[in-house]
């Protein structure tokens, strides 16, 4: 589960915008048939893991990267951690083989996104979901260094992943907020079947 990072406090009170505290966000859910069976999944700021957890119960290989060491402390053997600050210094995964997909929730720090996007393997999927601008009406988090402006993550991968699926909206259960998320492919362009068309199921 990721967090809004400082000076804002954690976006995920009980009764979470997305999900129930613990359980998967049903957008995340919704494209688990996009990743490859058994690949290589970052979960980033992944708090206290519940799509790590989730994903690992599932056969996945899952890294959940985090700043907060309890949090990490708390995820079972089967996901491997690494605490780490993203918003300091270099970007920490460079040593990592690129991951089939890379999960964002209620997470925001911009200047992450061209290494998100390099740390997708072909044929990797994005699914990312956070607040978006609109949010400071209605609670918190509220600064606009957290809330994503209209379109913005359609423009952070334009040219670089196929969108498969956007939304940019309201939530009323449990709570309202203004959400926008994304589901986004990085393309495998050769290699076996290449000259058929990918068929991205959009049902779930």
């Amino acid at each position: 589960m990721g967090s809004v990072p400082s000076p804002m406090p954690s976006p995920m009170p009980a009764g979470s915008a997305h999900a129930a505290i613990g359980q998967p966000s049903p957008w995340v859910v919704r494209w688990l048939p996009l990743l490859r069976t058994g690949g290589r999944v970052l979960d980033l700021a992944c708090g206290s893991g519940r799509h790590a957890r989730w994903l690992a119960e599932r056969g996945f290989d899952v890294l959940g990267v985090d700043r907060d060491a309890a949090a990490l402390a708390g995820l079972p053997p089967t996901v491997r951690t690494r605490q780490a600050d993203l918003e300091q210094g270099a970007w920490p995964l460079g040593d990592e083989a690129p991951f089939d997909a890379v999960i964002v929730t209620n997470y925001l720090h911009r200047p992450l996104w061209p290494h998100l996007l390099d740390a997708l393997a072909p044929g990797g999927v994005l699914v990312y979901e956070t607040f978006a601008a609109g949010n400071e009406t209605v609670g918190k988090p509220s600064n606009p260094d957290f809330l994503l402006r209209p379109g913005e993550l359609l423009d952070a991968v334009r040219g670089r992943l196929r969108v498969i699926a956007y939304e940019d909206g309201v939530l009323e259960v449990p709570r309202t907020a203004f959400v926008q998320r994304m589901c986004a492919v990085r393309e495998a362009l050769d290699g076996p079947g290449a000259a058929a068309p990918p068929r991205y199921r959009l049902d779930g």
